[in-house]
């Protein structure tokens, strides 16, 4: 309560920064996210909750650091934040070129692949960041879930009441999806390759008679594709990207199924 107090004073209050007192708990704050004793977003009692003032802290922290030169073998960066470092004492395998921010928390057993994990950001252990994925600053990432190539799941700071992307336990997200502003991605949901969601995309449910539309959430478990619906403007009728949730992802599959068995599962071609 003391640090939220104090961060909460400095968002208010700028010149705080100067404070040594401040600067102690910034730095304290982002320490506690690096080591995943503090999170931006955690699940109580089966609802998330954002703590939009360790948000405030993160964002704090720019302006209090300075810019460094970090040398890493033959690379060169010239940036505010160092990189996450102790990967064998985390247990988590990291290939080259993976790149993690400081302050971000990356648990036991996960796999990073040539990829970016951002400051605030917490990978759950299991998960695989495949080739050219990117986890934005402050995106929650369950246990379990991969994460294919060029994935992109967008990162929030600002607005500080702003939701980040979550990607709850065993999720598999397809190739070159983008996930941002916000969508929650429920447990063991199966995403087709190019699946593009916002916080105002219509993920449209087609399995019963009747349409159901979503937005900026992906129920558990549902197998989704891209689709398009006829929208009219004053230059005629024109096709706008959706999301179809085309059926659900069977009990009886393995939770490390593949992409393509979900998707056959559910009669599309692959």
């Amino acid at each position: 309560m003391e640090l939220r107090e104090t961060i909460e004073n400095a968002w208010e209050d700028r010149t705080r920064l100067d404070d040594k007192e401040t600067r102690i708990a910034i730095k304290t704050i982002v320490d506690d996210l690096d080591s995943g004793s503090l999170r931006v977003a955690e699940k109580i009692d089966g609802q998330w909750q954002v703590n939009e003032w360790v948000k405030k802290a993160v964002i704090l922290y720019f302006p209090i650091m300075k810019m460094q030169t970090i040398e890493v073998g033959p690379f060169e960066f010239h940036d505010k934040i160092k990189l996450k470092t102790g990967y064998e004492q985390l247990g988590v395998r990291v290939v080259p070129h993976a790149v993690a921010r400081y302050g971000s928390f990356i648990e036991k057993g996960a796999i990073l692949m040539p990829s970016y994990v951002n400051i605030g950001a917490w990978v759950g252990k299991g998960t695989m960041v495949d080739t050219w994925a990117t986890v934005g600053s402050c995106a929650q990432i369950g246990e379990g879930v991969h994460l294919s190539g060029g994935v992109g799941i967008g990162g929030v700071l600002e607005p500080v009441q702003a939701a980040p992307v979550i990607v709850e336990d065993n999720a598999f997200i397809g190739s070159r999806c983008i996930i941002v502003e916000g969508v929650r991605i429920g447990a063991e949901a199966v995403l087709g390759a190019n699946v593009t969601l916002t916080a105002s995309s219509k993920i449209i449910d087609v399995t019963g008679d009747q349409p159901v539309e979503h937005k900026g959430f992906v129920p558990e478990r549902s197998v989704v594709i891209p689709g398009s619906f006829t929208k009219k403007f004053p230059a005629g009728d024109y096709q706008v990207p959706c999301a179809l949730i085309i059926g659900k992802r069977k009990e009886s599959t393995d939770k490390k199924t593949s992409l393509n068995d979900a998707l056959r599962d559910n009669s599309v071609a692959v």
